[in-house]
């Protein structure tokens, strides 16, 4: 929804700027004349406007988040945006695996049953996800009891 506003924004701009718009004529930075009676005329014409989409960079490798950016310039008018987006399901093997990494294992396994494609293949394995400390049988118990705690499989936004 987001990518098609800014699509519809960007292509407006563009015809708008199409319709109304003097050419911009380049030229070269300067262009100097000198008379013969040593006066000299200095005559400069300025490049086209440039809009310039920001750089999103991720300074460490070890970081959840996906960079974005974009730029659209017409004759009349730039604009240049950009930003990030979190990577959830990379937050969640990072806890899951630095959980793990400090020994507590069960913990780990509960993080990643917030995934419901996870918390779906525990049960049909057999070894349901911990719930309030129980596990095994007992947890499968309480899962059966409260539906409403399973985790939901998660819309996308498009």
């Amino acid at each position: 929804m987001f990518r098609s506003k800014v699509i519809a924004i960007i292509t407006s701009m563009l015809l708008i700027g199409n319709v109304f718009a003097q050419p911009i004529v380049t030229d070269s930075t300067s262009r100097s004349t000198t008379d013969s009676t040593s006066n000299s005329t200095t005559t400069v014409k300025s490049p086209p406007p440039t809009a310039v989409a920001p750089a999103i960079t991720v300074i460490n490798s070890d970081v959840c988040a996906v960079g974005y950016s974009g730029a659209a310039q017409t004759q009349i008018l730039g604009i240049a945006f950009g930003g990030s987006v979190t990577d959830k399901n990379c937050e969640r093997l990072k806890l899951a695996r630095a959980t793990y990494d400090m020994g507590m294992k069960v913990a780990a396994v509960s993080i990643m049953c917030q995934d419901e494609r996870v918390f779906t293949a525990m049960m049909n394995a057999g070894t349901p996800c911990p719930v309030d400390g129980k596990i095994g049988e007992q947890a499968k118990k309480i899962w059966e009891e409260n539906p409403d705690r399973v985790p939901q499989k998660i819309k996308s936004k498009d």
